[in-house]
């Protein structure tokens, strides 16, 4: 197969139909079969690009010397014009071989839903609709149970280049007061039409102004040289990790040991934003020098496995906040921040099934008032995802073989870590288990900040899917928000405040961040996409507004699931 051929869609449908993961890249085919377990950032990564125009996810993760190695998996270039993506088989793509030309794969907002037979059908009023953004929540399943109306439709007016478009999506949204599936679907529609009118339309031509914007602005950030990494503002960085690791051990010397542990907690804080710039290649930009500072930093100072995090990392970049994919919210039955979650979900990422069980119907509902308490004691569950990881066989076959030494690498500095942590320091060191457990209380509650950071950004921020042509760049400022703070505040955030920007261009180092936000508010005003910059204050109360919101929701569809066993109807899980 000649690699000028040009493919049309429905041969490009008919390879993947044969097993064969293909992709495209920068106006070519590429077919992946032999680069998909030999991938670095791991297959998962590759596998929910299958059938998509990826030119903006691969350039923005891989430098140009990687980007160079595509050519060697042309198989044909794409026609001329807007490539119309296909669901990947892996996100419920179904791909048959047929001689017609006629589309297989159609990624276009679902017009009919009707999950339940005794089902009354109700309308999302612009009114409605208008309420839910100025309050911020949507309406509630009481408000659903008015008349029963028959369809909504939802009308989006723009421009690009220069001509007028119009979009219409008609919907019907159907709620059965007493049916939980129906409840279920209503839920999600309502998050779903807030999208439809808060952000540019999903129109292809409107999508592909956007995605041209978007590679003039990545073009802006390399003349810049935002890429590239200011190595003194580690100088001043590892002056602070040093001054809180010392007096860490001079509080543990004069057995001030409650004051030792919280320094320890500090710096376990701060270093970890090394990690996070490592993971990214942000540092240096060499894959194994990178990986090297970070299994230092994570593995061995940290006792977290640098290998799971870049593992599910990847996919949740990838795929942000689409809850049946991305690893970073799937967190039932403690948290749900979707009513998708009430389905079940099948993860991709774990390969596992969420089970909605009486556990989630007792504690979701109080996700509001757990949240903190979780977080104070969410690095113990990183220690175990971190071991699960490096024993399992995802570990050992992650990354080609030149990166046959990083498990082993990582087995041994975390070995280390809980040799000086746990025996040197909680064993031989400390005098007894009330102090031992105070002290790893104390140094593991201290980085509770850390944790907030990470689900602050994604938790509150929308989990609904608009369909495959939707750009890389609006759904990834659609699923993030960034945190407003002054600039010699930014050392507590460690760049995480710069999360929306961060999605944008992962590679860009986190000292860069700032002024890379400035061109994404000029991107985002060009484009009318809501970039959504929140203070710390207001960001923490969207996200427990968002827990709120969907524990609520739990307890009308409990309510919905006692109906039914009372009356044996179906539709309960």
């Amino acid at each position: 197969m000649s690699r000028d051929n040009v493919l049309c869609p429905r041969a490009v449908q008919d390879l993947i139909a044969d097993g064969h993961i293909i992709v495209i890249y920068d106006e070519y085919v590429l077919k992946l079969d032999s680069w998909l377990e030999r991938h670095p950032g791991g297959s998962l990564a590759i596998l929910h690009m299958v059938g998509k125009d990826a030119t903006d996810e691969i350039n923005a993760y891989h430098k140009p010397p990687t980007l160079k190695t595509m050519k060697a998996f042309r198989i044909g270039r794409k026609p001329p014009g807007i490539w119309t993506n296909a669901t990947p088989p892996i996100r419920g793509g179904v791909y048959v071989k047929e001689p017609e030309e006629k589309p297989v794969v159609e990624s276009t907002i679902p017009t009919d839903v009707s999950d339940a037979e005794d089902s009354s059908v109700l309308e999302t009023s612009f009114s409605d609709l208008s309420e839910s953004r100025s309050t911020g929540t949507a309406p509630t399943s009481e408000d659903s149970c008015g008349e029963d109306l028959e369809e909504t439709t939802i009308e989006r007016m723009g421009e690009t280049d220069g001509q007028t478009f119009r979009f219409r999506s008609a919907k019907k949204i159907y709620v059965g007061k007493k049916d939980p599936l129906a409840f279920t679907t209503w839920a999600e529609k309502q998050d779903e039409a807030r999208d439809i009118l808060e952000y540019p339309s999903v129109d292809p031509a409107v999508q592909q102004d956007i995605v041209k914007k978007y590679r003039e602005l990545h073009e802006k950030v390399y003349e810049l040289n935002l890429y590239d990494c200011p190595y003194i503002e580690y100088a001043k960085e590892m002056c602070r990790y040093t001054t809180l690791f010392v007096a860490s051990m001079t509080a543990l010397y004069n057995q001030w040991y409650l004051t030792s542990a919280f320094f320890l907690g500090l710096f376990w804080h701060q270093i970890m934003f090394v990690a996070h710039d490592a993971g990214h290649r942000a540092i240096t930009g060499n894959f194994v020098i990178d990986s090297l500072i970070g299994m230092f930093v994570a593995d061995f100072c940290c006792g977290l496995s640098i290998g799971w995090w870049k593992s599910s990392h990847n996919v949740h970049h990838l795929i942000t906040n689409m809850p049946e994919h991305d690893p970073d919210i799937q967190n039932v039955p403690i948290f749900a921040t979707s009513p998708s979650f009430f389905r079940s979900l099948h993860s991709t990422y774990y390969d596992f099934t969420f089970i909605w069980d009486a556990a989630a119907n007792f504690l979701v509902p109080f996700q509001k008032y757990t949240y903190y308490p979780v977080m104070g004691i969410a690095r113990f569950n990183l220690y175990l995802l971190s071991w699960l990881h490096v024993l399992s066989s995802k570990a050992s076959s992650l990354g080609s073989s030149k990166a046959w030494w990083i498990r082993p690498a990582e087995i041994a500095m975390m070995s280390c870590y809980w040799y000086i942590f746990g025996y040197l320091l909680l064993w031989c060191t400390l005098p007894s288990w009330p102090v031992r457990i105070g002290f790893v209380l104390v140094s593991h509650i201290v980085t509770m900040p850390l944790h907030v950071q990470i689900t602050l950004s994604h938790w509150a921020m929308s989990t609904s899917d608009l369909g495959e042509s939707e750009s890389f760049p609006q759904r990834q400022l659609r699923t993030t928000m960034d945190v407003d703070c002054p600039a010699w505040l930014d050392f507590i955030h460690g760049g995480l405040q710069f999360q929306a920007v961060h999605h944008l261009f992962p590679r860009v180092p986190r000292h860069n961040l700032r002024k890379v936000q400035t061109l994404v508010k000029q991107f985002c005003a060009e484009t009318n996409i809501p970039y959504v910059l929140l203070s710390f204050e207001d960001g923490n109360k969207k996200v427990l507004n968002r827990l709120q919101e969907v524990g609520d929701q739990v307890e009308h569809l409990i309510n919905c699931q006692k109906y039914m066993a009372a009356t044996g109807e179906s539709g309960l899980h």
